[in-house]
């Protein structure tokens, strides 16, 4: 059985000639935590509206639930929950008119769990959308989004107007929504620290296609920088298969790999009489460095 919350084949998206979507193919499971990561006009917003049905693909195929994104029908949009960039509200309206409104359209809108967040988040339910600061909206945004407890839960920027203790707060509620309800989450953001504390998988767009997918422990144990220190000219000794950038200064170097493996830097730390250290990199780190050789020419790259 096919357990698939998101599943796109081939997905592309144009805009009279500019392609943004090159050809998307992902498949999203029951579960995951999915931390959506590209530079800007990667094409994430675009084809989070896509899986949405906010906007039709040009070809290829996109579902959720099963079903066709255009074609959603109104049982599976009630299982979603949305964030976008824009979050627009009706500025009359308070606070709690606000989250009554939106409550009416779901059977099983929990008052309580929106009130705790309310709360929590220290919005004045008395006070008009409109005079609410953009991080005090933002805060709405999200409380309607969680609402009704969504299946999947999709999020466009959603903490980039927020302050590190608003930050904090949401990824705490994040987090305990995921514990208590196993449920599927698709979080786009640039602050890749809030990812690394939520996700259980990265997807990288470059260029309107994945650049890769795959767990996050896997993508930090497998992305290293290697730091190598010889007796002699390094560049003329080195060619490691998976090297994805390369500084050089005569005896050292300074490498990052996409491929480690351990008994491979130990093997060539005798070889080349070199001491050889290997460093950890953090979210930010991987993606800044495989963000850099994707908008590199060749003879950028390898230094």
């Amino acid at each position: 059985m096919n357990s698939a919350i998101i599943e796109t084949h081939a997905l592309k998206k144009q805009f009279d000639r500019k392609s943004v979507l090159s050809g998307i193919d992902l498949s999203i499971e029951a579960g995951q935590v999915v931390g959506l990561l590209g530079t800007n006009g990667s094409g994430k917003t675009t084809f989070i509206k896509c899986l949405l049905g906010l906007l039709h693909p040009t070809s290829g195929t996109s579902a959720v639930f099963g079903e066709t994104s255009w074609d959603l029908s109104a049982s599976a949009k009630s299982r979603l929950g949305y964030v976008s960039q824009e979050f627009a509200m009706l500025p009359w309206m308070s606070v709690r008119s606000m989250t009554d409104y939106t409550g009416a359209f779901y059977e099983n809108w929990d008052k309580s769990y929106v009130d705790l967040l309310i709360k929590e988040w220290n919005l004045d339910e008395k006070s008009r959308v409109g005079t609410l600061s953009v991080g005090q909206r933002q805060k709405l945004a999200v409380i309607l989004a969680l609402g009704h407890h969504p299946e999947l839960l999709i999020l466009d920027e959603p903490v980039a107007s927020l302050d590190p203790i608003a930050r904090r707060q949401f990824l705490k509620s994040l987090i305990e929504f995921t514990e208590e309800e196993e449920n599927t989450i698709l979080f786009s953001t640039h602050i890749t620290s809030d990812l690394e504390r939520v996700a259980s998988h990265v997807v990288f767009l470059e260029e309107g296609t994945v650049g890769f997918n795959e767990e996050l422990d896997e993508l930090k144990d497998r992305v290293k920088r290697v730091r190598i220190s010889g007796v002699q000219n390094l560049r003329e000794k080195l060619n490691i298969p998976g090297t994805i950038r390369a500084e050089y200064h005569e005896t050292h170097a300074l490498l990052t790999v996409k491929e480690f493996q351990a008994p491979q830097w130990d093997s060539l730390a005798a070889e080349i009489n070199a001491v050889i250290t290997v460093e950890d990199l953090n979210l930010e780190e991987i993606f800044l460095e495989l963000s850099e050789v994707s908008s590199a020419s060749p003879q950028q790259v390898i230094a």
